[in-house]
């Protein structure tokens, strides 16, 4: 199972370390990542192996979420099988 990870906000230093870290504290494998810097708007998009967490993955989302909210940054957190089925022609 995979989960898609996407972060926007502000650039600044150490966001895709402190992401990283709450994955890895979750047992989340970032499996791939990519990253932008448009001006000051840093967007990332990682792809996470989440078939072995620690935790559910509410849990995951909502530290995620949280994470987002100290750094003022947006974290979304989607579960790979609802992304695909949205994005299903």
């Amino acid at each position: 199972m995979r989960a898609i990870i996407s972060v926007v906000g502000r650039d600044t230093v150490g966001i895709l370390a402190r992401v990283s870290q709450a994955c890895a504290e979750c047992n989340a494998n970032i499996v791939d990542v990519t990253q932008s810097v448009l001006q000051e708007m840093f967007a990332m998009v990682m792809l996470v192996d989440i078939t072995d967490i620690s935790v559910d993955f509410p849990a995951l989302s909502q530290k995620l979420n949280d994470l987002g909210e100290e750094i003022g940054m947006v974290i979304h957190v989607m579960h790979e099988d609802i992304f695909n089925s949205m994005h299903r022609i």
